[in-house]
């Protein structure tokens, strides 16, 4: 069982920043990936970034070159650090993990952009 705890959501303005930060219960060295996923109201929930253990990272074409996925094993923590928001950014962003055979995701947390 993994339990993941998302933090770091909030109101922000279009083009300011947002660090989001995931902590997980065990040690992530024992999960295959972890990632991030965000869901608006109305849409299908869709891969934000992703990172294998032991592979390189991967992107959604909306947020790539302005989001960075990273992660310290020390603090069992994957972090996504969000730049140059904007209005569609908003969303519940919520974390994966996963250990096969399964998937683990956290409660999320909501992520506005808005004037």
């Amino acid at each position: 069982q993994v339990q993941l705890v998302e933090s770091g959501g909030g109101l922000v303005q279009p083009g300011g920043s947002l660090r989001l930060s995931c902590v997980a219960s065990v040690n992530i060295f024992s999960i295959d990936a972890m990632g991030w996923y965000r869901q608006a109201p109305g849409k299908q929930r869709e891969l934000v970034a992703s990172m294998p253990r032991g592979g390189s990272t991967n992107y959604g074409h909306s947020v790539e070159g302005r989001f960075t996925i990273s992660r310290d094993n020390t603090k069992n923590t994957v972090y996504l650090q969000m730049n140059s928001l904007k209005p569609e950014d908003t969303a519940v962003y919520y974390c994966k993990a996963n250990r096969p055979p399964y998937d683990y995701w956290g409660q999320g947390t909501q992520v506005t952009v808005s004037s």
